[in-house]
């Protein structure tokens, strides 16, 4: 039987993507009626950790949450913590994309970020995971993928000119921030024993 992870978020993409990384591992979908902390933190990791600590308290289970977004620079790091709510606080995706396309230049520099959080409320452990992707802004939305500023990020790491709403699942995955973060978890997790 695996071993099994609660997320913390109702994003049934994040839930997905996080599935795929962490082979070996069953990610269980925040039950319902859990109430999860606003997203008022400062930093990414503050964020993750109010979410993995309100998640592992009220079900007892061991619980990963992440807090990601995009960082422009010529914006100063904006939208950064407030990636999800950039054009306001009920805003689309396709609101968030248009407001970023807006405000930053073609071919300016970007950096997708991920903290993501562990908490084991048995075991008292707490750490929290980092993942960075950097690239840059496209001309134009572009592909069918992924969610978010996906459509519109250019990926360094990427050899071709395809944005992140372009690359399969796999290909995403390999270069991700949350790829990346998630790999580190993993790493780390058969050291703790879950």
């Amino acid at each position: 039987m695996m071993p099994r992870l609660l997320l913390a978020t109702r994003n049934e993409h994040k839930r997905r993507e996080f599935a795929r990384v962490l082979g070996g591992w069953e990610i269980d979908a925040l039950p319902e009626g859990v109430r999860l902390p606003p997203e008022d933190g400062e930093t990414f990791a503050e964020n993750a950790l109010g979410k993995a600590r309100a998640a592992a308290r009220v079900t007892g289970r061991a619980s990963i949450a992440d807090d990601s977004g995009i960082e422009a620079m010529v914006l100063e790091g904006r939208p950064g913590v407030r990636s999800a709510r950039y054009a306001g606080e009920h805003a689309s995706d396709e609101g968030n994309l248009a407001k970023l396309l807006r405000e930053a230049p073609v071919g300016s520099a970007l950096e997708y970020v991920c903290a993501l959080a562990y908490v084991n409320p048995e075991t008292g452990q707490e750490r929290v995971f980092e993942g960075r992707c950097a690239g840059r802004l496209a001309t134009e939305p572009r592909g069918a993928w992924g969610f978010g500023y996906d459509p519109a990020f250019l990926p360094d790491d990427w050899p071709g000119d395809e944005t992140m709403a372009e690359l399969t699942d796999a290909q995403k995955d390999e270069i991700s921030h949350r790829g990346r973060a998630a790999r580190a978890l993993l790493a780390w997790l058969p050291a703790t024993g879950g």
